[in-house]
């Protein structure tokens, strides 16, 4: 059985520290065989949502069909004062398109959880803030996250972390989400 898992995060600019974190976490499903799927940066740079207005762009399209089939789901944002950045806060406001499914938002779906912040308040205060809304979203936060010190910790261009236990962590947790969709099918959940 393969398992998909969309990964979203970054920021504005391409190949941010954060996007390199959510490769590395992407690349722990994959070890366990799931197709994975990644929006970032530009990806992200969405009109603000807005319930009322039914149109949406392409790549919102694609991304909430994205996440509406898949398996489980992987986070990533930079903490911004403190807190997830308006632009990962917009994209995952484009789950409530999936108020209707008869899996609403992102019920019965891992979802790993990753921030980075130059400094530990900040990514510790956002990891709170993205666990608490993949609750609001009826998501299952995976028992381990991460709060990146970028400060203390750098992703060089090839994707490789100068911290071997972030390096861990962050495959942990993309293996986490990857288990949790292979131990309980979407038909169990139906």
């Amino acid at each position: 059985m393969t398992v998909t898992v969309v990964g979203i995060g970054g920021s504005i600019r391409s190949d941010s520290q954060s996007e390199r974190a959510l490769r590395v976490a992407l690349e722990g499903a994959r070890e366990l065989g799931a197709e994975t799927i990644q929006y970032s940066g530009p990806d992200l740079v969405l009109p603000f949502y807005d319930p009322s207005v039914p149109e949406r762009t392409d790549i919102a399209l694609r991304m909430v069909e994205d996440l509406r089939r898949c398996d489980g789901v992987i986070v990533v944002s930079p903490g911004y004062h403190g807190t997830v950045s308006g632009l990962v806060k917009n994209a995952l406001d484009y789950i409530e398109d999936l108020r209707d499914d008869e899996r609403p938002y992102l019920d019965g779906r891992a979802v790993g959880t990753i921030t980075a912040a130059y400094g530990w308040q900040a990514a510790v205060n956002t990891l709170s803030a993205v666990r608490s809304i993949v609750h609001a979203l009826r998501g299952w936060p995976t028992p381990l996250g991460a709060a990146i010190n970028s400060a203390q910790v750098k992703f060089d261009g090839d994707g490789a972390c100068s911290d071997a236990d972030v390096d861990r962590n962050l495959r942990v947790i993309g293996r986490q989400v990857a288990e949790f969709a292979l131990r309980r099918p979407l038909s169990d959940v139906n």
